[in-house]
């Protein structure tokens, strides 16, 4: 009886075979009035029924860690399925409705710079109105100071010479 490995699915199993060793019986001079052909046939059975036997136990030493393989494997995926992803699935939850708090506050948040911002514009545009009224109660142009051309008021002379 010789021992193997064989590889399932990931699952090292022991493997059994028969093999003879070759050495020669001489079973004729056995017995007498053909009790050597007797002895041969029940040689014969008893080798059969070693190799039945050797097959049966290979198979059932293959079954019982197989069965071993699928009960460890099926706990993991009881704790899979019944406390990992749903520690998980909160998580995300969780995070899903922190994001969703986030962004609501974001908007309000721009929401109020918006209207101050607007109210701001709408100060300043009172302001530059009333300006513009005070300007032209006083006979002031208000255009005359912009068509002013403004590089009339620098000299290019006055620049010294810069040396890199």
């Amino acid at each position: 009886v010789g021992a193997g490995i064989d590889n399932v699915a990931g699952v090292k199993l022991p493997v059994f075979s028969y093999y003879e060793t070759g050495a020669a019986t001489d079973n004729a001079s056995l017995g007498l009035a053909g009790g050597g052909k007797k002895i041969a046939a029940v040689r014969e059975k008893y080798t059969a029924l070693l190799q039945n036997l050797i097959k049966l136990a290979s198979l059932q030493t293959s079954f019982v860690t197989l069965d071993e393989a699928m009960k460890v494997t099926n706990r993991r995926v009881n704790a899979l399925e019944n406390v990992t992803i749903p520690k998980i699935e909160g998580v995300l939850d969780y995070i899903a409705r922190e994001l969703d708090e986030l962004e609501r506050e974001d908007f309000t948040r721009l929401k109020l710079v918006q209207s101050k911002k607007e109210a701001e514009m709408k100060i300043e545009t009172a302001k530059r109105d009333a300006a513009m009224a005070e300007q032209f109660a006083k006979g002031l142009a208000f255009s005359k100071a912009n068509e002013e051309d403004i590089t009339a008021q620098f000299d290019a002379g006055d620049d010294e010479d810069v040396v890199f």
